[in-house]
């Protein structure tokens, strides 16, 4: 909820500044890109340290010398404690150039909308110039829809899902490569991924290539009615409350 906020008041607000102040007209693709790239950096810095207490919590397990499988965080307070006292401040942000490279999506994602927007309103338009709310809603759905489609095949490295490959693992738990990026360092406190490059080659070499792309139908099954439901509910609220 914070990220969804975030992400559209810095949209909506970079745009309103680039018509108002730069001079953008209002269907102009700069205007779109920059209100993107805005919004996905505040976003990612805003709300990074939730995604390092939930991605800490969804994979911890630690191994104990008698070989029994514990819990290294008790709560959520506790994995905020125990990062910020064993790895400081920085390491509530590990991720965080993993999620500045996924605004190059969401810019792409809110550009393409807004163009195809743009187009299947005028596919849609009544021969009087009016446009029902129905045919607002398909074209909104259409266009969230398309966009969320294309950009997803252009950029899903980023978000790719890499299958896990420890040895006699029962449950083979998805990761992302932002995941991995905040994973807990390993038993002698060192981080396993060090940065972003390093990350991509370790699981290009381990994994191959072809890994960088698994995961890709279950990840376009949730990520394009998602992209949906949010555009179409961002643009209905967004006409109710204008004023």
């Amino acid at each position: 909820m914070p990220a969804t906020a975030i992400k559209f008041y810095v949209y909506g607000s970079c745009k309103s500044f680039g018509t108002a102040v730069i001079g953008y007209r209002e269907d102009a693709v700069l205007l779109h890109a920059q209100a993107a790239i805005a919004a996905g950096i505040a976003t990612a810095t805003a709300t990074n340290p939730i995604w390092l207490v939930k991605t800490r919590l969804q994979l911890d397990r630690s191994q104990s010398s008698s070989g029994a499988v514990t819990k290294r965080y008790q709560s959520t307070i506790d994995c905020v404690r125990k990062v910020v006292r064993q790895e400081g401040i920085r390491g509530l942000y590990r991720g965080l150039s993993a999620s500045y490279l996924g605004t190059v999506e969401t810019a792409l994602h809110l550009v393409l909308y807004e163009q195809l927007k743009v187009v299947y309103r005028k596919m849609l338009q009544t021969t009087d110039g009016s446009e029902a709310e129905l045919s607002h809603w398909i074209s909104t759905s259409g266009a969230s829809g398309s966009a969320k489609f294309a950009t997803v095949l252009l950029t899903y490295p980023h978000e790719v899902i890499c299958f896990g490959s420890s040895p006699g693992c029962l449950l083979t738990m998805p990761k992302v490569i932002r995941t991995r990026l905040r994973q807990a360092p390993m038993q002698n406190g060192y981080p396993k991924y060090t940065g972003l490059w390093q990350c991509f080659r370790s699981v290009g070499r381990q994994e191959g290539w072809a890994g960088l792309y698994g995961g890709l139908t279950p990840h376009m099954a949730r990520s394009v009615p998602a992209a949906v439901i949010t555009l179409g509910v961002y643009e209905f609220v967004l006409r109710i409350f204008t004023w």
